[in-house]
């Protein structure tokens, strides 16, 4: 009797698995070239239309002239000063309107009582665009500091109350009733638990207000500033300044730039596993 033997399989007609796509980190050089292509194309455009004429001073003044009047407000002293009144009132706002999120956030998503008492009214007043409060504020607060300092609280609640509230919703129950099983309290595991589960939404919602805090603080110092970077360009409006104009403009998107820049380095001092996982489809 002859013993039938199979013939071993081609390895070239073997199937093929797809391999899973890895990613290959690219150099922290060539990451930050590319971030900064954009801003100096735009700048590139803006040099070429004030040199052919295309903008005239009376529409947009030269970056040219825009540097000489950073030069002229830094010397001067009204650049710094007015960057000091800004920033302060829009770090106070902030502060307030962080803190009131976040308090609130923790209350309806760990509680029941809370969700149901608190949330309905503060998804209403989130509907609420905080420009249409500007005139309310005045007649409440009158022109001074307050009324500038409590819009801008006003617009920074409600992206923090949103993402904490979702963030603490998302905790795991199991791992929160382990936890009082073993007694520990409610702010224990509200510190220890809840809020380490709902550090992901924490920071989004930290980032959506620091950037609204700068938004909101356009809209306050329009409430009759007399110092601030409001101030500046509402000077520069009555007289013509288009490039003092652009100056303001630019610190603001400054600010904006720095804040968003300020909740990236958060995420990867405070979440080092998410800058790990990052591209691991996209080359």
């Amino acid at each position: 009797m002859h013993r039938r033997t199979t013939p071993a399989p081609d390895p070239a007609t073997r199937p093929r698995h797809p391999r899973p796509p890895t990613s290959r980190p690219r150099p922290r050089a060539y990451s930050l070239t590319v971030r900064t292509l954009g801003p100096f194309l735009l700048l590139a455009l803006w040099w070429a239309a004030s040199a052919s004429g295309l903008l005239t001073p009376d529409v947009l003044a030269s970056p040219a002239e825009v540097l000489r009047a950073v030069g002229e407000l830094w010397g001067n002293g009204q650049l710094s000063d007015a960057l000091v009144t800004s920033l302060t009132r829009s770090g106070l706002g902030l502060l307030i309107g962080l803190a009131v999120g976040l308090t609130l956030g923790i209350v309806t998503g760990f509680t029941r009582l809370g969700d149901e008492l608190l949330d309905s009214s503060m998804q209403t007043l989130r509907t609420i665009p905080f420009l249409s409060l500007v005139p309310l504020f005045m007649v409440w607060f009158g022109i001074n500091e307050t009324a500038k300092v409590l819009l801008i609280a006003v617009a920074t609640t409600f992206p923090m109350y949103v993402s904490t509230s979702s963030g603490v919703r998302a905790t795991d129950r199991k791992l929160v009733e382990a936890m009082r099983s073993f007694g520990m309290g409610r702010i224990g595991i509200v510190r220890e638990v809840v809020l380490p589960g709902a550090l992901p939404s924490l920071l989004a919602g930290l980032r959506l207000s620091m950037t609204l805090s700068v938004i909101a603080l356009i809209a306050a110092e329009e409430i009759n500033a007399t110092a601030g970077i409001g101030y500046l360009m509402s000077q520069a409006q009555s007289f013509a300044r288009t490039d003092i104009l652009a100056v303001c403009i630019l610190v603001y998107g400054v600010l904006g730039l720095l804040a968003d820049g300020l909740v990236r380095l958060l995420e990867r001092v405070l979440m080092p596993w998410r800058r790990a996982g990052q591209g691991v489809v996209a080359r």
